[in-house]
């Protein structure tokens, strides 16, 4: 979706800029991110009105996400305002430093 792209672009921007020695991969239109040891850390896929971010070990998290269930908790960020956000930010940090999936 057009209007969701300045929202993936600044997204991956971000964890590409906070995360070092990312990997990352596109499997089935989703937007795969992660490290070596820890596995694949966080999950992004655009859908119609909103991108979801997917923190794969986010259950850990000091102060997870809002949205989900078992070990993955993620957000729907509907707005490029939305995804500068330092709560996002603090996600994306702290992603890197739990479990993720292998």
């Amino acid at each position: 979706m057009p209007d969701l792209n300045p929202i993936v672009k600044h997204l991956d921007e971000v964890i590409r800029e906070t995360i070092p020695d990312l990997q990352y991969a596109v499997k089935w239109k989703k937007a795969y991110y992660g490290l070596a040891d820890p596995g694949w850390i966080i999950e992004m896929v655009a859908y119609d009105v909103s991108v979801n971010v997917v923190f794969l070990g986010g259950a850990e998290f000091d102060s997870p996400p809002p949205l989900g269930d078992g070990p993955s908790r993620y957000v729907k960020v509907t707005t490029l305002e939305e995804a500068q956000g330092p709560e996002i930010e603090k996600w994306i940090e702290q992603a890197g430093s739990v479990p993720g999936w292998k």
